[in-house]
Parts: structure tokens; C-alpha cells; sequence
């Protein structure tokens, strides 16, 4: 069974070589850019996970994870950023993100996530 993932970030340089990458691998990705357009596509189809930026241009990544635990309870969702501190890791864990990747990503340690 193919896996559905929705990767949300704003920013195309980081965006499109990862849907690539996991398209690649069989993955079927839908990609957003802002938060509304997330949780516009997760009521309209079903994912296995989400990849969610922690600064978007609307909201807060944190704030999506709360926005989307109220529709897609069941989605594992992973919080990406260029900003790793403390901070940071605290809040998207209190807010149930189920983990935190490190932009710059390394494919290999994304993959095995994703996996």
C-alpha cells in the first residue's frame, strides 16, 4: 500500500527536492506552502504523515499541529526546521508532534523517518 504523505513548507528550495526524493522512493506526496492550504488538503484527502515546517507565513507550525489534530488524529506528524533549539523541540512535542528533523535534512536520516 502506497503511503500519503503532506509535506508544508514555504520555502521551494527545500519544498520540491524532497517531494522529489520521496516521490522517488513511492511515496504519493501532496505539497502545501502555507497552513490554510494544509489543512484544506488533509479535510479533503487522507495521509499517513505529515512533514510540517516550523515557520510559516501564516501561522506557526505548532499552530498547524494543533489544527490538524482535531481532523487527521491519526496522521503521524514530524516537525522539519532551521531553527533547532531546546525551545523549540519542547513546544512541538507538547503540541503531540511525534518527531523533529534539522534542516539542512540528510536524505538518508529523512527516509528512514519517513520509513
Amino acid at each position: 500500500m502506497t503511503k500519503n504523505i503532506l509535506l508544508i513548507d514555504d520555502d521551494e528550495c527545500v519544498l520540491l527536492p524532497i517531494a522529489r526524493i520521496l516521490r522517488l522512493e513511492g511515496y504519493r506526496v501532496d505539497t502545501a506552502k502555507t497552513g490554510k492550504e494544509a489543512i484544506e488538503k488533509s479535510s479533503a484527502s487522507s495521509y499517513n504523515l505529515a512533514l510540517i515546517d516550523f515557520r510559516l507565513p501564516d501561522m506557526e507550525g505548532t499552530q498547524l499541529l494543533t489544527e490538524l489534530r482535531s481532523t487527521t488524529t491519526r496522521m503521524v506528524k514530524i516537525m522539519l526546521t532551521g531553527y533547532p533549539t531546546s525551545q523549540n523541540r519542547a513546544e512541538a512535542f507538547s503540541k503531540d508532534a511525534d518527531g523533529f528533523i534539522i534542516k539542512p535534512v540528510r536524505i538518508d536520516v529523512l527516509l528512514k523517518i519517513v520509513r
